[in-house]
């Protein structure tokens, strides 16, 4: 059995590591490791909303992730620059002609955090715990017939049907990084870490999570000694603090800011197209929000260039199709124009009676969310929709989704490579993120065929015809995709900006 200095509980009582910025009780090993503030050589980075957990096959908060990039590794990685697949655990792979065996060749001379071997049986209890259980990703794994280790250095997966985008579905996130085989049984994982990443988990509360550097890294020994990820949920406040040197690196920035801190001497700034979209939702379980002319007028009254100027100024650009304008899956299918009249015809045309109560579901620790809300609610209601807009702690606006207590709801998707990262399990019959609640039998038919469709310009026209039915039913209300925005202390080196959002402090050096 493997086992990982574990972080105990530094009061009594159930430890809730949620990604708001409120309470939670301290867990800490007692080392230190950078939490009184961190070192000279301890990066301190701001980012907007704490952790829910850390069990990489059971979260789907970014603010996990953010940490996790760091913790554990996968077995193909997005390359930074284009996003393509490379090498990590895995060191090469080959396919089999009729494209069912996938042979993954394990790098040596890799070690757990505790000091274990890494091989095989890791990958095989990893993918295999994902599956049993049922997990967070689990549909990932869907045409997946078997996950073997035929060697310690081998590891064979058998798909019932071509999968052209199994790489992706294995390597673009730490949602499907390797844990030490029977990490489940051995640690809590909900607040412990044992991975073969750069960084190790040391110690984690309510106002920060501290890492401190693996020496035995396979990559190499990080430049610096540690991380300290604090939770600074304003973005003005998060900028204060990196120009008075209390911190040396935020992804949290005000964006009417960004264009003057492009020409500030005191500040590095960077920014790139994201892969990302924001979006809103409507309860199908919930009248009217189940009638479609209801939500086809209030798709109509939106004006998402409006929406997108105020809650990101000039870094994102209006989409009503999810997929980035500079992607080979980008679907230019806009039919939604604001018009208000067009908007109250629909309404009438539904039969509801008005004016409707909508509540929106956002979070303050992603205030644009509550800033595009704001302006929604504006929008809406001279068509006859009041919207209440309800800021909750992301623990909560979690829970609530969870929960499928809403409305209508809004947020983004992050970190999307692969087409069916935009689609497929958020608009798929009872898909893993479909919390709305949708189903339609042709958009169903459509993403799986798109998902073994091994001609690109064949799958491209599938998910286009996916994209168009769903943007028409309105399952999501696309928004606009940002940009990646963030920046540092001048002089830090090594650090790389993603459209993906990963986050790698292992190359950062210090000034």
């Amino acid at each position: 059995m493997r086992a990982i200095r574990p972080l105990a509980l530094a009061a009594a009582g159930a430890l809730a590591l949620t990604a708001c910025g409120g309470g939670g009780e301290s867990v800490d090993t007692g080392g230190g490791g950078g939490g009184d503030g961190g070192g000279d050589n301890v990066l301190v980075a701001a980012v907007s909303a704490q952790p829910d957990q850390f069990d990489p096959h059971v979260t789907n908060a970014y603010p996990s992730f953010q940490v996790l990039e760091n913790v554990y590794d996968t077995l193909v990685v997005p390359n930074a620059e284009d996003l393509t697949m490379e090498p990590s655990l895995a060191e090469s792979w080959e396919t089999s002609e009729d494209g069912l065996t996938w042979t993954f060749t394990l790098r040596e001379g890799v070690t757990f955090h505790d000091g274990s071997e890494f091989d095989s049986a890791d990958v095989v209890y990893s993918y295999n715990r994902i599956i049993d259980e049922e997990l967070a990703n689990s549909y990932r794994f869907a045409n997946v017939a078997s996950v073997e280790g035929p060697d310690p250095q081998t590891v064979v997966i058998t798909v019932t049907q071509p999968t052209p985008n199994l790489l992706a579905l294995i390597g673009a996130f730490k949602g499907m990084a390797i844990l030490p085989e029977g990490a489940a049984e051995d640690l809590d994982l909900t607040t412990e870490a044992n991975g073969t990443g750069p960084f190790q988990l040391e110690s984690s509360d309510a106002s920060s999570t501290v890492l401190t550097a693996y020496e035995d890294y396979w990559g190499g020994a990080p430049s610096i000694d540690g991380v300290e990820f604090r939770y600074i949920t304003e973005p003005a406040a998060a900028l204060t603090s990196l120009r008075n040197g209390e911190i040396q690196w935020t992804d949290n920035v005000p964006p009417q800011q960004v264009q003057a801190l492009g020409e500030d001497q005191d500040v590095e700034l960077a920014s790139t197209p994201s892969v990302d979209y924001w979006y809103m939702s409507m309860n199908y379980d919930r009248p009217p929000f189940d009638n479609p002319q209801v939500r086809r007028a209030i798709a109509t009254a939106v004006d998402r260039a409006e929406v997108t100027e105020a809650a990101r100024f000039e870094a994102a650009r209006p989409n009503q199709t999810a997929i980035p304008e500079d992607s080979f899956y980008y679907y230019d299918y806009a039919p939604f124009e604001p018009d208000e009249d067009a908007a109250r015809q629909l309404l009438q045309e539904s039969g509801v009676s008005t004016p409707i109560t909508m509540g929106l579901m956002v979070t303050d620790e992603f205030p644009e969310s509550v800033t595009a809300a704001q302006v929604i609610a504006s929008q809406l209601e001279p068509i006859g929709v009041n919207v209440e807009v309800e800021v909750l702690d992301f623990a909560t606006w979690l829970d609530r989704q969870d929960q499928g207590d809403f409305d209508a709801f809004m947020l983004s998707w992050l970190g999307n490579i692969d087409p069916a990262d935009f689609y497929e399990q958020q608009h798929i019959s009872n898909g893993s993120s479909n919390y709305q609640g949708y189903s339609n039998p042709q958009v169903d038919q459509l993403l799986t065929q798109a998902a073994t469709e091994t001609d690109e310009d064949a799958r491209k026209e599938l998910y286009d015809q996916a994209a168009k039915i769903i943007v028409d039913d309105v399952s999501y209300l696309y928004l606009y995709n940002p940009d990646v925005v963030q920046a540092w202390t001048p002089g830090l080196e090594g650090y790389r900006i993603r459209a993906d959002r990963a986050i790698n402090f292992e190359e950062v050096q210090l000034p």
